[in-house]
């Protein structure tokens, strides 16, 4: 994302040397199509167990499992499995936490439709109802609904 939107920003004036960075980060993602979302679900956990510490700072202890909408079968499948992961050798090791966090019950990898991420509203360049779809599930109003809720 962050090489994207870098080349981006040179999309009116670009070079040579901007066309072959974009094909490389092309190339790259199009090699680690089917793990971005196994790297994305490890950040998802770390960001998870560290949730889980604050809230038992404050006295709440959680005792369910904190659960991940991951929208990729594979990457559920790579870290319930552990066959999946001889497959896998070229992610670091410091990824393969989840199977534990999900052995101990830290962390429930759920499958969730790529529909009905409501993240994507903060992710991607969406169509028109794509993005008012997505905003209402947010619950983001218009300021003329709020009449009464709110001093304007």
């Amino acid at each position: 994302m962050f090489a994207a939107s870098l080349l981006a920003r040179f999309m009116h004036c670009s070079t040579k040397k901007h066309y072959g960075t974009a094909k490389r980060v092309l190339r790259y993602i199009q090699s680690t199509i089917d793990y971005a979302e196994h790297v994305s679900a490890s950040e998802a956990t770390t960001q998870a167990i560290w949730l889980r510490f604050v809230l038992e700072d404050f006295g709440e202890l959680q005792t369910e499992a904190t659960p991940l909408m991951v929208d990729n079968t594979y990457a559920i499948a790579m870290n319930r499995n552990h066959v999946f992961h001889q497959k896998t050798k070229h992610i670091k090791r410091r990824y393969r936490f989840i199977r534990d966090a999900l052995q101990e019950g830290v962390v429930d990898l759920r499958y969730y439709k790529s529909e009905e991420q409501v993240a994507d509203i903060f992710t991607k360049a969406l169509p028109k109802d794509r993005f008012n779809y997505l905003r209402g599930l947010l619950g983001v109003k218009p300021v003329n609904n709020l009449e009464g809720n709110v001093e304007i």
